[in-house]
């Protein structure tokens, strides 16, 4: 994983390797239920060294992100689409624990307000953007409009389309719209990463179980989490068609296994570092004429150091580590 510095040719290598199986190829056709194990771990990674191993990926993702903020060329979008109780706050809180909050944004949306629809559905989701220099994470997202508003389709009727934009085959057109807005971000300097994390029905059934049972864990569990449950095969459908069909050369799928959060957790990770590896940002290099203000102001304040104290104490330890 990242060093303190820089990710070698070979470490790179090996994390592109490892996120391979994750990846949705473009035109592929998803059928989530048999072409991804919600109870994957890769046999070289052991949950004992996983916690090593995280903190490892989110050192890396910490210096990758000071590198963004600072060369100010690219934004990241993460996208991270899950059904209730796959770990998405939880992976969002482990996987970016050591970045800088200032240049991280975690949005998560929830039903639309009468003024978001009251425009296009893309809107909202447009509203909250990374700059440059930012990494974004929509939890949940654009694609709900392809996956709970599919599987509920009274929300559509709240979305107020007119009546021959509701013709033809919606979800195609919706899948050919998500496409080239993605695409176009992509073209600006906004890379789309999208996270999806594959749980199975019986973890789902535990994690809920575990929600009930345990009293500090009670506000994560509603009714409605439940009643979401008995669309089960619905979604799987949803998710299957959105996967085949927005998985895209600029913009492909991750399918993580969710069913072992710890591994679901280093997965989302190794996807993340991988994106910022292939921007590989840098710090920006000074010209000759402003190192040499530099230069002059470091004269300066030497200048002032007090009676007895080292003109530049830093530059000393430097000398040393040198």
């Amino acid at each position: 994983m990242p060093d303190e510095r820089v990710v070698t040719a070979e470490t790179a290598k090996r994390i592109a390797g490892f996120i391979a199986p994750f990846r949705v190829g473009s035109g592929s056709t998803v059928r989530l239920a048999k072409d991804f194990d919600p109870g994957y771990k890769e046999g070289f990674v052991h949950k004992r060294e996983s916690v090593e191993l995280l903190d490892r990926v989110t050192a890396g993702l910490a210096e990758y992100q000071a590198r963004l903020a600072a060369q100010d060329r690219y934004g990241v979008l993460v996208v991270l689409q899950a059904l209730d109780a796959a770990g998405k706050d939880g992976t969002i809180r482990h996987v970016m624990s050591g970045v800088n909050p200032q240049g991280v944004h975690v949005y998560s949306f929830k039903v639309p307000s009468s003024d978001e629809l009251d425009h296009d559905y893309l809107w909202r989701y447009a509203g909250r953007l990374p700059g440059r220099g930012e990494i974004a994470i929509f939890n949940r997202s654009h694609y709900e409009e392809v996956l709970v508003v599919r599987v509920h389709k009274e929300i559509l009727d709240r979305q107020k389309l007119p009546a021959q934009y509701r013709n033809g085959d919606l979800w195609k057109r919706r899948y050919r719209e998500i496409n080239d807005w993605e695409r176009h971000l992509v073209d600006n300097g906004f890379p789309v990463v999208k996270l999806f994390l594959n749980l199975s029905r019986e973890e789902q059934r535990i994690r809920f179980l575990r929600r009930i049972d345990l009293a500090d864990h009670n506000w994560k569990f509603s009714a409605a989490d439940a009643r979401e449950r008995q669309h089960w095969d619905a979604y799987q459908k949803a998710f299957s068609e959105m996967l085949s069909n927005t998985s895209t050369k600029w913009a492909p799928w991750y399918v993580i296994p969710a069913d072992h959060k710890w591994f679901a957790r280093i997965g989302a990770a190794a996807v993340i570092a991988n994106a910022l590896i292939e921007i590989d940002p840098q710090f920006p290099v000074l010209d000759a004429r402003a190192r040499g203000d530099l230069q002059a102001v470091k004269a300066e304040l030497e200048g002032e150091a007090p009676e007895g104290a080292a003109a530049d104490p830093f530059q000393e330890e430097l000398d040393a580590q040198s």
